[in-house]
């Protein structure tokens, strides 16, 4: 089975190598790896000319965001299975890919777990569990960790790409829609998929997540599926426990 993963960067020379040295060490040899650039003016592209032997698509330009990105991603990837890994983020070990397919046999998605670290990777800060996920947490706010998905191609041609009306929950709102396909199959994988630095988009702060949680009621609602401001902030306190069991 081909595995597609997919990095979108900009001006990310401070921990794109760590990205694509996690991408390069996998045991698993059949990996399609495509990079986006949103047309970097610090030394990010002095480093992906470095690795060419590990990119097989490299494109630079500008974009309209980091959701158009990943859209300019999905749409050359060609592998079976598709997973996007932020720029400033690593792939949990060496295993973790062939470990992803052999989970997705027989399904549609597999997702798992990732953990919050410092800007070291070396201090964790915040486990996010996907265990116990299902349909209906999405109106709670809750996913899958999106960084841990990997979905077949034949589905995401079914989802379509990630819609740029959101600036935030874009991935919220494409998974949605993913597990939403009539007769769609997934699988949880326990253990952690992916490391990832503290600072995204989605965790910058109180303004971000009013709005992260207002696009979230729009996505849910969009789809058929009720969502109130009430149900979404009912998932802070387990949030707060994946502070404490880290």
């Amino acid at each position: 089975m081909k595995v597609s993963i997919i990095t979108v960067c900009y001006n990310s020379a401070k921990t794109i190598t760590d990205t694509i040295e996690s991408v390069k060490n996998q045991k698993y040899s059949n990996i399609e790896f495509i990079v986006i650039d949103g047309g970097s003016t610090d030394t990010t592209l002095d480093i992906l000319s470095k690795y060419l032997d590990v990119v097989d698509i490299l494109v630079s330009e500008k974009d309209q965001g980091l959701y158009d990105a990943m859209n300019k991603g999905l749409a050359r990837a060609t592998g079976d299975l598709v997973g996007i890994l932020n720029s400033d983020d690593i792939l949990a070990n060496d295993c973790i890919i062939e470990r992803i397919v052999q989970a997705a046999e027989g399904v549609d998605g597999v997702y798992g777990d990732i953990g919050f670290y410092d800007v070291t990777l070396t201090k964790k800060t915040r486990h996010y569990s996907s265990k116990g996920f299902h349909k209906a947490k999405f109106s709670r706010g809750f996913m899958p960790a999106h960084p841990s998905c990997y979905l077949k191609r034949t589905l995401i041609e079914q989802v379509g790409p990630y819609s740029l009306d959101f600036k935030i929950a874009a991935d919220f709102d494409f998974l949605v829609r993913a597990f939403s396909i009539s007769n769609s199959t997934f699988r949880y994988l326990p253990e952690e998929v992916v490391k990832m630095r503290e600072g995204g988009i989605s965790t910058s702060g109180i303004s971000a997540n009013i709005l992260l949680n207002r696009e979230i009621i729009k996505s849910c609602r969009s789809n058929g599926l009720p969502c109130s401001w009430l149900s979404v902030l009912s998932k802070y306190p387990e949030k707060i426990m994946g502070l404490i069991f880290k």
